[in-house]
Formats: structure tokens, sequence, C-alpha cells
């Protein structure tokens, strides 16, 4: 008999944008968990939910493998997570009906739950863990074995008769390195090759070498890990490496970290360790323009293999960065994007339209930037309220009629902003046109200095250049009546 069935709460098929890409990755958080028990001397099974289309079939699984405890943690290095979707909460619930009726007790570490706890009571979970979780499940897993207290638990809420206990808030783990690598075992791997190399990607898997963020930006929740900083020492990151490229032959990652490298002389490390060990691997991650800026940061990213480089732009409005406390500027986001050109390394955006405040200058301004700049690949979305956050706080009791997205492609409006929902949708597709266009008068100019050298994909975009060129002109005639109208 199995003693816990642990499981992730993010259905990749219940979100038609991020199913589209056919790059799903494991849910790393989960497996750490998951790991962390096993050593503990747990038997545990993973009922993975990230290919699944719906939450029905965990009854079958834990019909099978009549577990005690049924637990459900978020991979918290999955941002997805944090945004709360109503069709993830809608298929947790569901999970936690079924699991209940079979007599387990349920235990839910999620943002979500973090965020609205009260609700996860209500529908029958046992505990909430709040904040990172894998000491906190653990000391509850040892102590419903011995059928002791769990009042004392620190970073749990859970009912008591009618009123609901919060117990206080447990400290985030400082040496990242007591713990053991994530049970990439219980995962299906192959399963997610397929899926990748079937549509024609090469195949990834996560890693994440730090925790948490210490910056400000008022508009971004860290419910899991929190404001503070702590990392994996580069040995950790290689031995994690070495496991997945030995066992797994995979040399390609997603540094899933919030940001990337911000340990000072952390990157210069990483790279030393590579070269001692020899090993030649491809790797993507996000980070911030002020630090790709410091010395040498971005060699040794590049002699590390660094392929691509997601940037939190947000904005190419110095008032809006600004109000945002970014702590960022538009020159530093012009000048990491030039010295990054340089090295080859592919530079992509994530740019968000609708910050309170934000006027249709800052939005040109925006759009001018993205144009000037031709990242190589733009994630476009609207401000999003989340809990725990100053942005929210200002923005709460605009929250009635809607304070989740339904997915990730929702790009609903949920405050009073300067415009509405209808209006930024349609700013996403003008922006997506305008940018193709502005690629392609790009590589016209390239082809020109260099007609023997052109790619397939640029062809295909020349080709589609007079269809952004139209389609730019009439959605901004759209947005220009809409900005009137605020229809």
């Amino acid at each position: 008999m199995t003693d816990i069935v642990i499981s992730n709460t993010y259905f990749y098929k219940l979100d038609p944008k991020q199913w589209k890409n056919k790059t799903p990755y494991p849910p790393l958080g989960t497996i750490y968990a998951a790991s962390f028990l096993r050593e503990s001397g747990y038997k545990i099974k993973l009922f993975d939910t990230n290919l699944l289309d719906n939450p029905l079939k965990i009854k079958t699984y834990l019909e099978t493998q009549q577990p005690k405890i049924f637990v459900l943690y978020d991979d918290g290095f999955n941002y997805l997570t944090k945004m709360c979707l109503t069709k993830m909460r809608e298929a947790i619930f569901e999970m936690i009906k079924i699991a209940k009726r079979l007599k387990c007790f349920v235990i839910v570490c999620s943002s979500d739950s973090t965020d609205h706890y009260e609700k996860y009571l209500n529908i029958g979970a046992n505990i909430i863990i709040q904040g990172e979780g894998e000491i906190t499940l653990k000391e509850l897993v040892d102590s419903i074995k011995i059928k002791n207290d769990f009042s004392k638990i620190q970073g749990i809420v859970f009912k008591k008769g009618e009123e609901i206990i919060k117990t206080p808030k447990r400290a985030v783990l400082r040496d990242l390195d007591e713990l053991p690598l994530p049970a990439w075992d219980l995962i299906d791997i192959e399963a997610y090759r397929i899926l990748w190399e079937s549509h024609g990607n090469e195949f990834t898997l996560n890693i994440a070498t730090t925790r948490g963020c210490p910056y400000k930006c008022n508009w971004c929740a860290k419910p899991i890990y929190g404001n503070r900083y702590n990392s994996h020492s580069p040995k950790y990151i290689m031995q994690h490496i070495k496991h997945l490229k030995e066992t797994y032959n995979v040399s390609r990652f997603w540094m899933c970290d919030d940001i990337f490298g911000l340990k000072p002389n952390w990157v210069n490390q990483f790279n030393q360790e590579l070269k001692k060990e020899k090993l030649k691997i491809s790797y993507y991650i996000q980070s911030r323009v002020d630090l790709l800026l410091v010395e040498n940061t971005i060699d040794a990213l590049y002699e590390s293999g660094l392929e691509e480089v997601w940037v939190g732009a947000e904005s190419g409005s110095q008032k809006i960065l600004d109000a945002m406390d970014k702590g960022t500027t538009v020159d530093q986001i012009y000048e990491a994007t030039r010295l990054l050109k340089e090295k080859k390394i592919r530079v992509a955006f994530f740019i968000q339209f609708g910050y309170l405040g934000e006027t249709k200058k800052d939005i040109f301004d925006t759009i001018k930037m993205i144009k000037e700049l031709l990242p190589e690949n733009l994630g476009i979305s609207v401000s999003y309220p989340l809990p725990g956050t100053k942005f929210y706080e200002k923005v709460k009791d605009d929250l009635k009629l809607k304070a989740n997205w339904t997915d990730s492609d929702d790009l609903s409006m949920m405050f009073k902003g300067t415009f509405n929902s209808k209006y930024y949708k349609k700013l996403y597709q003008y922006t997506h046109k305008e940018y193709q266009k502005s690629k392609g008068i790009a590589i016209f100019k390239k082809v020109f200095k260099t007609p023997f050298l052109i790619t397939k994909y640029q062809l295909r975009l020349m080709m589609f250049f007079g269809y952004y060129l139209i389609t730019a002109f009439f959605s901004k005639i759209q947005l220009d009546n809409m900005e009137h109208t605020n229809a």
C-alpha cells in the first residue's frame, strides 16, 4: 500500500494557449517535495496532472493506490500557478472532493490555497500549507502517522470545529543544497519527450537554481518562496545537470528561477564548473536588464551555453516602470538587448499593458521600443492583480465581478484602467502585427545585402509581410475608434 499520493495542480490541456505550444515542463516543485518525503522513508506515488485533460482520472488512481494521505502540491517554479486560474482551481476542487469521498487525509500546498485558504478548507481540504512546503509537509506527515497534534507545526492553516487556525509562518530554507535531487524517476519523461519532439521542439527539462526574489516590483506576488533570495551552489546544479544528462540524455535546460544568477559571481562560478566537468549544455533563463549589465555577466552566460534570455522589460515608458517600482530603466533595456544580440544570444521581452495611470503615449512608447529592438519573442499581458501585492491593494475594490482569469489567454482587465478589456485585447493583436511587420522590414534589408543567405523562416516572414502591413493598419483604426468611445 502506498503511504502518500502526491499530485501537482496544473493541467496544460485546460489552458489552450499553453497547450498549443506543446512544450510542457514536469512539475519540478512537486517532485522536490516527493523526493524529500521519500528520503524520510515514505512510500510515494506521483499523479502527474500536466498532460491530462480532466481531474476525474484521479479516482481510479487513488482507488488503486489506497493512500492514507493525498497531497496536492503546487509546482511553485511554474509562474502560471501564481495566476490562480479558475479552470485550475475548479479541477483541484474536484480532486479534493474525490479524495475525501475515498477517505483520504488531504493536504494542499499552492499559491491559490495560500491566498484563498478558506475556499479550500470549505471544499474539504484538511490542511493548507502556506509558503515553502517540504519541511512543513514532512512534519505534517510525521504528525499524522503517530496521530499527534499538529497545531504546533509552523506554516499551516486548518479548521478546528468552525474556527480557522493559522499557525505562525515558517522561515524559508536557506541552505538549498540540503534538499535531495528531485524525484525525476516518478515522472514519465518519455511522454514529455515525445510531445516536444513530435512538434519539432528540442526536448528541454527544467531546473531551479534559486528560490525567491528580493526585488519589490509592486505587482509581483511571491506566495511560495517569498522576498528572500536563496541559491543552490554551482556544484549542486552541476550534479543535477549531470544526472539529467546521464539518465535522460538531455542537454538543454530551462532555468526556471524568477531571476537567474542574482548572487554575486554565481554565473562565473557556474561557468567554471561547466568547464571543469567538460559539460556542453544550452539553456535559457529569466533575468533583469540591470543584472545583465553587471561586468562580465553576459560574457559568462554566453560561454556557459546561454541561448535565450527572457527579460521583464514590461514597458517602454520610464513613467510606468517607476510606477511599478521596477527599479530598471528604458536605457538599460536598450543597452542589455544590444549587448546580448552582439553575442548572438536571443532576447525575449515580457510586456505588460494596462498598469494604473497608463496613457496612449506610454502604450506607443512601448510599441516603439519593441519595433526598434526587435526581440526574438514577446510575451504580452495586461496587468494582473495578485493577492499580497501593493498593486492588488490599490485595485481590489474593482475585483467584485472577476478576481481571476479563466486561463492564461484571458487578458481581461479586472480593474478600472485607462481602457477596457476589448481595447487591450485589440492592442495585443495590433502590437504583435506591428512587431511582425517590423521584423519583416528588417529581414528585407538583410536579404537585400546578402540574398543568398536567406532562411526558410525569413522567407516565410517576407511572404506574410503584406498581411501584417494591411492588418496592422486596420487594427490601428479600430484602436483609435475604441479609444474615442472607450467601447
